[in-house]
């Protein structure tokens, strides 16, 4: 019978025990061991569902990922690509990742949040933040009668007014009734709450895309600027996914 070492022993019990000791969380590379890494802390990661689908998001576990390609880049061209204000509008509150993982936690699981990929579509087809809808810039530029978007307004929980007669406008203007959500043609008071986001701090796309929300009397206090954007997003080793139509 060929001779084996206590040492190598100790190795193949090792090697048979480490499966059942693990979770699934960590990371384990020969030689060491390193921690898994999470979304923030005491959260690991969160599901959030896409096109039909739970994704789950979650931070790149590897210590040396570094951000390359379009992103990583630092020098762009200004006018357009120029660094953007921290909101388009004072009444619009910018977030960053940890309060986009509170929203996608809390309205945009109970369906009263829309996370918004306000790019163009070819840029949402090259990948986007689990859970957004691909809603351009260009749309909301439009003229309030357009019907795409009267459609979208409405889709975000937005009623048209019919004719508003004297004395309700009357007692709207001297705030006997509760008339903050609501404009001569539009009530946003059962709106839903909006995160609205494109490539990054130098894109201008999504701060173009709430000025037009804006104008169309959609609430600045319904509407979230995540202005990191997808440069952030992938900076911080965060899941994207790719659209599958």
């Amino acid at each position: 019978m060929t001779h084996i070492s206590r040492s190598a022993w100790v190795l193949v019990a090792s090697l048979l025990i480490l499966p059942c000791v693990l979770h699934a969380e960590d990371q384990v590379r020969v030689g060491e061991t390193t921690e898994f890494i999470p979304l923030v802390e005491g959260k690991p990661y969160l599901h959030v569902i896409h096109d039909g689908r739970s994704v789950k998001v979650q931070r790149v576990q590897d210590p040396d990922y570094e951000l390359k390609g379009y992103f990583a880049k630092t020098g762009r061209k200004c006018p357009p690509f120029c660094i953007q204000a921290e909101t388009p509008d004072p009444s619009v509150t910018p977030i960053g990742e940890v309060e986009m993982f509170d929203f996608m936690e809390t309205k945009l699981r109970d369906g009263s949040g829309v996370l918004i990929d306000a790019r163009t579509e070819s840029w949402f087809r090259k990948g986007t933040i689990p859970g957004s809808v691909n809603y351009p810039f260009t749309l909301f530029g439009a003229d309030s009668n357009d019907p795409e978007l009267v459609a979208v307004l409405k889709s975000f929980g937005g009623k048209e007014r019919g004719e508003v007669g004297a004395l309700e406008r009357l007692m709207e203007d001297w705030g006997w009734v509760d008339s903050r959500h609501k404009t001569a043609h539009w009530d946003f008071t059962a709106a839903k709450d909006l995160v609205v986001w494109c490539n990054g701090p130098a894109c201008g796309q999504s701060p173009r895309a709430i000025r037009g929300l804006l104008d169309a009397g959609y609430p600045g206090d319904k509407i979230k600027y995540y202005r990191g954007g997808m440069q952030m997003w992938q900076l911080w080793g965060l899941t994207t996914v790719v659209p599958r139509n």
